[in-house]
């Protein structure tokens, strides 16, 4: 569960209440979380994928960027010439499945990650934050994102009035 103070710290960066967030997956610079894990199914039912959720709104918006500027094709590009690529890609997709299924399992997004695991690049958002969660290694693209965002860096919080 998250404390109260990163209960906070979500809240005031993605502008409302967080949903089915059950702990701190990874911390920014500053301190505050920049990841969450989030439930399978949120309190009302609805089933969700995205186990990790970037909260950080300038991390979110750096991989925007990337988005808007053709990565995503450009991944899923090479991760269709590369066979060993498709490979760690698909072991991430397994991983992300296994620890999503330990939170609990869901039977209408059984078998789905997210982000376009493993045949295509859907969204760099869950791909960074399952990198970012898991550590390097674990999901090669989502390793190249952060690569990418290798200038990316915070140095002050992310929330106006914290640390």
């Amino acid at each position: 569960m998250l404390s109260s103070q990163d209960t906070a710290a979500v809240h005031a960066q993605i502008n409302r209440e967080p949903r089915g967030a059950l702990e701190v997956a990874h911390r920014c610079a500053c301190g505050n979380p920049d990841v969450v894990t989030t439930a399978p199914r949120l309190d009302d039912g609805t089933p969700f994928p995205t186990m990790y959720y970037i909260t950080c709104p300038k991390l979110a918006g750096a991989i925007g960027t990337l988005e808007a500027n053709g990565v995503m094709r450009e991944m899923s590009e090479e991760l269709a010439a590369d066979t060993e690529l498709q490979a760690h890609y698909l072991a991430a997709h397994e991983s992300y499945l296994a620890d999503r299924e330990a939170l609990g399992h869901v039977e209408e997004i059984a078998g789905i990650s997210a982000g376009g695991m493993p045949t295509r690049v859907k969204c760099l958002h869950v791909l960074v934050g399952h990198s970012l969660a898991k550590g390097p290694g674990v999901n090669p693209l989502g390793d190249n994102a952060l690569a990418m965002l290798a200038e990316w860096g915070i140095e002050t919080s992310c929330v106006e009035g914290s640390a």
